[in-house]
C-alpha cells in the first residue's frame, strides 16, 4: 500500500499530539516579579554638580551562589538551602541592591553617583564589598540582608570594611512575605551604609 504524502503529514501530526502535554519548554514564570521598593530616592529634578558634591562610584557586589540568580533562597537548616516557591526576582539581587544603594546615597547623603567612566575625570570614592545573604531565615522567620561593605575615600588607598546587617521579621515563608520583609531589610542596610559614608573624610 503507497501512502501519500499528505497522509504521511496527518500521521505525524497525529503522533505528536499525546506529546504535546508531556513536553514543556522550560519553567513556568511565576505569577509575578519581585523587586525592592526604595525608601528614599532622588528628587526629581533636582540638578547635581561634582564641583558642589561629593562623588562616589557603587559596584555592585559580589554574591555567593545560593544570591548569584533571581531566587528567593531560605535557609532552612545550618546546611541546607531551599527556595521559596513561585518567588523570583526581576533582576539578580546585587543589581537590585546596588540600584537601592545609589538612590539612597543620592537621596539621603546627597552624594553625587558616578558611573566607573564618569569618574575617571572627577576622583571618586568607592563603595563596593560583598552581599553575604538576600533571603529568608525559616528557623527564626525572618527576612536577612547582610552587606560587607569596602569604601574608599576619594583619592585615596586604604580601604575601610563594615559589616551591615538587618532582620525582618515575616509570617509566612511566601513570595509576598519574602518580598516585602526583604525589600525592608534591604532599605534597612542602604541606610546604614549611607550614614556611614556620609560621615567619612
Amino acid at each position: 500500500m503507497i501512502v501519500r504524502p499528505f497522509a504521511n503529514k496527518l500521521l505525524i501530526a497525529a503522533a505528536l499530539v499525546p506529546l504535546a502535554g508531556c513536553i514543556r519548554f522550560g519553567a513556568s514564570p511565576p505569577p509575578s516579579l519581585l523587586t525592592i521598593a526604595p525608601q528614599v530616592q532622588p528628587t526629581v529634578g533636582a540638578a547635581q554638580n561634582s564641583a558642589g558634591a561629593r562623588s562616589i562610584v557603587v559596584e555592585i557586589p559580589a554574591v555567593p551562589q545560593s544570591i548569584a540568580g533571581t531566587r528567593v533562597p531560605v535557609q532552612a537548616t545550618d546546611t541546607s538551602i531551599a527556595y521559596v516557591k513561585d518567588a523570583q526576582w526581576a533582576e539578580p539581587p546585587a543589581r537590585l541592591f546596588a540600584r537601592l544603594l545609589s538612590d539612597t546615597l543620592t537621596a539621603r547623603a546627597r552624594m553625587l553617583v558616578l558611573s566607573p567612566v564618569q569618574s575617571f575625570d572627577d576622583p571618586s570614592a568607592t563603595i563596593g564589598g560583598e552581599l553575604r545573604a538576600f533571603g529568608v531565615d525559616a528557623g527564626q522567620r525572618q527576612a536577612v540582608v547582610i552587606y560587607d561593605a569596602s569604601f574608599t575615600p576619594a583619592g585615596r588607598t586604604a580601604v575601610q570594611k563594615q559589616r551591615f546587617e538587618a532582620r525582618i521579621p515575616v509570617t509566612a515563608i511566601d513570595a509576598a512575605q519574602s518580598g516585602v520583609g526583604l525589600s525592608q531589610a534591604a532599605n534597612q542596610v542602604a541606610q546604614q551604609v549611607s550614614d556611614w559614608v556620609a560621615a567619612q573624610r
